[in-house]
């Protein structure tokens, strides 16, 4: 199983939101946060399920890692 950030687009509803989160549980996701300050939620997914989530319209999906902020120099 694999994590994954989910945010809905600037111009998704609330409804919308809701709609992706049951989506996500009923293709075997389990929600493991929901943010508080934008629209959006982490799920932890079969990899090979995440292309349903990716092929609704309102929201971005990306694989949850580490983030960095600059290339480490030598």
């Amino acid at each position: 199983m694999v994590m994954f950030n989910v945010t809905l687009k600037p111009n998704a509803s609330a409804d919308e939101l809701d709609k992706a989160k049951e989506e996500a549980r009923k293709t075997g996701g389990t929600i493991r946060h929901e943010y508080k300050l934008i629209k959006g939620f982490t799920v932890e997914y079969p990899d090979d399920h995440v292309h349903v989530l990716q092929s609704t319209t309102y929201v971005n999906v990306e694989q949850d890692g580490p983030a960095k902020s600059q290339k480490k120099s030598n």
